[in-house]
Order: C-alpha cells, then sequence, then structure tokens
C-alpha cells in the first residue's frame, strides 16, 4: 500500500513534535494544545469546576482530574481554600526542589511548613486562578505556569510582623513541573514587596532584617561564583532572529532586542499602542511610554545585569490569532545605578521573575510581569553591618 505525500508530511510533523516534546534541553520554546484541556478563559471557579471532562489522558494520574488544567486549579482550591493540607501528601514528590525568587527549599515537609505559616497569617485567603498555561514535559509529563490574585486579611502574626488586620491583594505565578500525580519541581514567584507595602510596613527595615538573618557565621552565604553581566567578555549580547512565524520564537526574538539588548525602541514593535502591563506593587503601566519607563527604571538598578530565559511556553487560545504565553527568567548581576531600587548598594543580585502574555495579531496586549522586589531589595542589604547597626 503506498503512502501520499501528503501522509508522509504529516507524520514527518509528528514525529518532529514529539522530538521537541521529549527532548526538554534541546529548546527554551515549548506548547500546549489547547483543543486537549479545558482552558481557564474567564471562567469563575464555581463554573470551571463543573466543566466536563476533555479528551485529555494523563498516565499515572487521578481519575477525578478533567486535565491538566483541572488538576492545578483543583488541587490549589483543595489545599489553600478548603485547608486540605493533606492534599500535599496526595501531590507533591516527597523530595520536591521549590525555586524561590534566589533562595530553594527541598522536601514535602517545607511545602507542609509554608503553607500552614501562610494560613496562620492569612486565614481567609482566596486564590482566583487567572490562567494555567501548560505543556507536556518529557515523556509522561507536564509543566505548568498557574497566574494567581489572592485577596487575605493578615489575622495574625507574619514574616512581615505583627498582625495588621488589614485586607491586602497580591499576584503569585507558580510553575510546576509534574508527573505521575506529584510535583517534583516548582518555581514560585509572589508579590512580596507590595505585601510589605500594604500591611505598612518599612521595607527597607524589613529587608534590613531579613538580610541579617540569612548571614551565617561562617559566610558560606556570601560566596560566588563570577559576576552576572550582559556582554560574555568582550562580546556583545545575542540578537536573536526569528526563525519561523511562530509565537514561541516571536517572544524569544523579543527577549533578545528588549531584554537582552536593551532596545527598548522595540516596544513600539512588540507592544500594542494601547497594551497595558500589569507591573508589581499594583502598578498598571499603559501604552508603549510607560512601559519603556518601567524598563528603564528596572534595568538603570542592574544597568549590566545578565538576562537569562529559562523557558517559553506557549498555548494558543480559542479566540482568532491569539495566544497566553508564560516566559520563566532570571536576572543577575550588581547594583551600581540608581533606578527602582534607590542608591546603589554595590552588592551583587540574583532574581527570578515568571511574565504572563496575551497575544493578539502578533502584539502583546497584555502582561502580567512578577518577580519578588522585597528579595531583591534583601540582598541590595546582605552582608552590611552599617545597616544592621545604624545606633552604633
Amino acid at each position: 500500500m503506498s503512502t501520499s505525500k501528503e501522509e508522509v508530511k504529516v507524520e514527518a510533523k509528528k514525529e518532529t513534535k514529539k522530538a521537541v516534546t521529549n527532548n526538554i534541553a534541546e529548546s527554551v520554546i515549548h506548547t500546549g494544545d489547547f483543543n486537549e484541556v479545558n482552558s481557564v478563559d474567564r471562567y469563575d471557579y464555581n463554573d470551571f469546576k463543573d466543566l466536563p471532562a476533555s479528551k485529555q489522558v494523563m498516565k499515572g494520574f487521578d481519575k477525578d482530574y478533567n486535565d491538566f488544567v483541572d488538576y492545578i486549579m483543583r488541587i490549589t482550591h483543595r489545599i489553600w481554600e478548603q485547608k486540605g493540607i493533606g492534599v500535599i501528601y496526595d501531590t507533591y514528590h516527597n523530595n520536591v526542589t521549590m525555586h524561590l525568587s534566589s533562595t530553594n527549599a527541598v522536601g514535602i515537609d517545607k511545602v507542609i511548613a509554608g503553607t500552614l505559616q501562610t494560613l496562620h497569617a492569612f486565614p481567609d485567603r482566596k486564590l482566583i486562578g487567572q490562567n494555567v498555561v501548560w505543556s507536556n514535559h518529557g515523556k509522561d509529563g507536564y509543566m505548568s505556569s498557574h497566574r494567581i490574585l489572592s485577596t487575605a486579611t493578615n489575622l495574625n502574626q507574619s514574616e512581615f510582623g505583627p498582625a495588621t488586620n488589614k485586607k491586602i491583594n497580591f499576584r503569585t505565578v507558580v510553575d510546576c513541573a509534574v508527573e505521575n500525580n506529584r510535583i517534583y519541581e516548582e518555581w514560585l514567584v509572589r508579590d512580596n514587596l507590595w505585601i510589605a507595602k500594604q500591611l505598612d510596613v518599612d521595607v527597607h527595615e524589613l529587608a534590613k532584617s531579613m538580610a541579617k538573618n540569612s548571614v551565617g557565621n561562617d559566610g558560606i552565604n556570601q560566596t560566588r561564583y563570577g559576576m552576572g553581566t550582559n556582554m560574555k567578555g568582550q562580546f556583545f549580547p545575542e540578537k536573536h532572529v526569528a526563525k519561523d512565524d511562530s509565537i514561541g520564537e516571536l517572544m524569544k526574538e523579543y527577549i533578545s532586542k528588549v531584554y537582552q539588548y536593551r532596545y527598548f525602541n522595540e516596544v513600539t514593535n512588540f507592544y500594542a499602542e494601547n497594551a497595558v502591563v500589569h507591573y508589581v506593587c499594583d502598578k498598571d503601566l499603559l501604552g508603549h511610554t510607560q512601559i519603556q519607563g518601567m524598563l528603564i527604571n528596572l534595568y538603570a538598578s542592574f544597568p549590566n545585569a545578565e538576562f537569562v530565559t529559562d523557558r517559553i511556553t506557549v498555548n494558543e487560545t480559542k479566540e482568532k490569532d491569539t495566544f497566553d504565553v508564560s516566559v520563566r527568567w532570571r536576572m543577575n548581576g550588581i547594583h551600581e545605578g540608581i533606578g527602582m531600587f534607590g542608591a546603589p548598594s554595590y552588592k551583587p543580585v540574583e532574581f527570578m521573575g515568571i511574565n504572563q502574555y496575551r497575544i493578539t495579531d502578533r502584539k502583546i496586549v497584555e502582561e502580567w510581569f512578577t518577580f519578588d522586589g522585597l528579595d531583591v531589595l534583601r540582598q541590595t542589604y546582605l552582608g552590611d553591618e552599617d545597616a544592621f547597626n545604624e545606633e552604633s
């Protein structure tokens, strides 16, 4: 039986997609098929939980999840809002690794402890899942990027200080690597600077206290293995040119030009004229001029820092020519300029962020820009004995 040229092309395309999916290290760009899942879209959780089962079949996962997006949304609700702490034992790996802004935590006991501490401080916390951008991850696994808007009341002592009884809101973005019904690696970014500001905490005093508590007597925490810089020796940063017309390649070119090469003039090419960026500390930036100003303000603090992209995840949506994208990144360098973080401390900093985007007609129309500014501030005070003993 002969095979047509069209059938050969289809099979070749399938094999190419399979190879890219299975080889995680091959590329930072990954895609998820929106036809396989029930997307969050604009569903309220009351409606989302009642959606019918999707066509996705997840090997090794409990049968009560419709698909991977439902898994992420449902376990979040069960753990936090239903106070089902034991769900963590059902859905996290014993040796889970959690990557925070600049530190790591290992083990399920850390997840349990952190959850209980947060619920103690904010007992009525509600987590509104705004989006889950996802893709396959390896042969039988998945990767999610879950954007959450939380509301909560600070009723008890917390890492931010005594109870204030203040009602607050804040954004968190969590990337999870999941296989066989268990999260085995997690990347968590929370806008802690905005939490502290809403609680009327002196953020500089809090950052100094955090820095003091994170300095070891043996100096191990001060060990550095090199300085992040945008240039590689005498070589200028990469200028990536999209290899095709895919959204993943478009985003790779955008990151290369705007974030690595500092072509802030390219904002006018990649963003719609009326684009909105939801920045940290509840700042909404509208249009090209404000977006450029935000980038200059951030980079002025770290003018020569290196920007590294860990992962780009792309999901097509049901709307025509519209895509949801998540980008996980890291920045490291020296706090050597006057900008978002005040006067230069000349301290090395490294922090992680996760941005989500809505792209329509190949233009960014909405962006959620999230990183932990309080942790960055903490790093600017590390090793500064004068900051810890101002009275002496």
